[in-house]
């Protein structure tokens, strides 16, 4: 991200919001964690003071006061370890969902919110937060992708790697349109999952350092709903758009080729 002297002299705007990292130890997939980093340096930059919660396997945490929720990717073992745990606060998750709470689950984290998804031949019990599911297909869905979607100015960026096929409820709003890759199940056409605040994807790369729009989504939002404002000053993103802008012009000119 960039590092110019603008994005230091934000004054304290007297604002904080609580982050909860869930999980970091297990749900790490492809640099994951990167999504916390660049939610504080944003939230830092703009004289937001950000408090981050890691909770790991042993804590039994409570969102009443948490206004960010983040749960990552990782392998089925891990996913089905998170999920259990999960599964124990359901409850006060689901209100702080439907309290507006701001939720970004990736991949494996993505797909614990559903009612269920199938590991190797076990259907597991998921944590039924949004009306979606899935299943497993072969081949897996392996590659680079780009979505439009109405969170971010940009197109999402970023690079997916699953055998779930996610299928949401009727009426559930998908993330985004896919231009490039394959999605939630490679056939709709449609990546990911938007429901009141939350958002799931299975876009890795880390998701948020590559479109700054998708965190300033997640930081509007939280603002919005604990002070009733979630206008944003503007950052210089003159490199994170860049970045952003080559890998989009690459792939959709196919200079990319997918193994």
């Amino acid at each position: 991200m960039s590092s110019t002297a603008d994005h230091f002299g934000a004054k304290a705007s007297g604002r904080t919001l609580k982050v909860a990292h869930l999980y970091p130890e297990l749900l790490n997939l492809y640099g994951d964690s990167g999504n916390i980093l660049c939610l504080r340096k944003r939230m830092e930059w703009r004289g937001i003071t950000p408090d981050i919660m890691e909770v790991h396997v042993d804590d039994r945490p409570t969102f009443a006061d948490v206004d960010i929720a983040f749960i990552g990717g990782g392998s089925d073992r891990e996913q089905k370890i998170v999920c259990d745990k999960l599964l124990a606060e359901r409850d006060e998750l689901a209100a702080f969902v439907e309290d507006g709470g701001v939720l970004a689950a990736v991949c494996g984290g993505y797909q614990l919110l559903g009612s269920s998804y199938l590991m190797a031949d076990e259907k597991v019990e998921g944590l039924s937060l949004v009306d979606l599911y899935t299943d497993h297909d072969d081949p897996r869905l392996i590659g680079n992708i780009v979505v439009e979607s109405e969170v971010s100015p940009q197109p999402i960026v970023g690079y997916e790697n699953h055998g779930g096929r996610t299928h949401l409820g009727e009426g559930v709003k998908p993330l985004g349109r896919v231009l490039y890759g394959h999605g939630n199940d490679g056939k709709t056409g449609y990546e990911g999952v938007l429901y009141k605040n939350v958002l799931g994807t299975y876009v890795h790369g880390p998701l948020l350092p590559k479109n700054p729009g998708v965190a300033d989504w997640l930081i509007s939002r939280a603002l919005e709903r604990k002070y009733g404002d979630g206008s944003l000053e503007p950052l210089d993103d003159t490199e994170e758009l860049a970045a952003n802008k080559v890998m989009y012009d690459r792939l959709m000119s196919g200079q990319v080729e997918e193994s």
